[in-house]
């Protein structure tokens, strides 16, 4: 080997020790963003799971005031016909199911917006594992989600009121006439209302 060929390898050895150590930090980056990327989708599955949790427990403890309101005209109207707050808290659900998913930190509230609902906003349990990007190890991601509970009933007033069913709820599927006498035949909660996610 010549002199001349000595010295160009002496001179590519350290080019290649750059390169492969910059390669190594970018994989370390993307290794980085990437665990980032998937802290903030289990925060939001868990917020989401946790929304909707609640929704349907608030939905379920309706129950028993419809039933026994049955025949309650402005109820009917209110709940059905809207806007319908809800009256019962699904939050405690909400708290249960966002552990199950891995999170911690909920803040559940019902809407004030004339929907009936809940926003929940939840921290992951885990944090980041690695300060590749300054400030970020053991940071935990935060999410928020919303969910409704709509009608998929319309409330139809009796125009007799001298008559002892109140109306029918007319709804996706089928046409209900309240008949005082055969109460039992209710439909279900999910046959009456949906639950969904919704913007905030």
């Amino acid at each position: 080997m010549t002199l001349f060929q000595r010295r160009e390898s002496g001179q590519a050895a350290p080019l290649y020790i750059t390169a492969v150590v910059g390669l190594l930090f970018l994989a370390l980056i993307f290794f980085a963003f990437g665990e980032a990327d998937v802290r903030r989708n289990g925060a939001q599955s868990a917020a989401d799971a946790a929304a909707l949790a609640a929704a349907q427990e608030s939905r379920s403890r309706e129950e028993m005031v419809l039933r026994a309101r049955i025949l309650d005209r402005a109820y009917l109207t209110l709940v059905f016909n809207g806007p319908f707050p809800g009256s019962h808290s699904g939050c405690m659900k909400a708290y249960r199911f966002a552990g199950e998913n891995d999170a911690s930190d909920v803040d559940c509230r019902p809407l004030f917006d004339g929907r009936w609902g809940y926003t929940v906003g939840v921290k992951s349990d885990k944090g980041m594992s690695a300060n590749l990007v300054p400030g970020t190890e053991g940071k935990r991601a935060s999410a928020t989600s919303v969910a409704v509970v709509d009608p998929r009933c319309t409330f139809i007033p009796n125009p007799d009121l001298t008559s002892p069913s109140p109306g029918a709820l007319d709804c996706d599927t089928r046409k209900w006439v309240i008949d005082p006498k055969d109460l039992a035949l209710l439909p279900d909660m999910t046959d009456l209302f949906t639950v969904r996610l919704a913007e905030d």
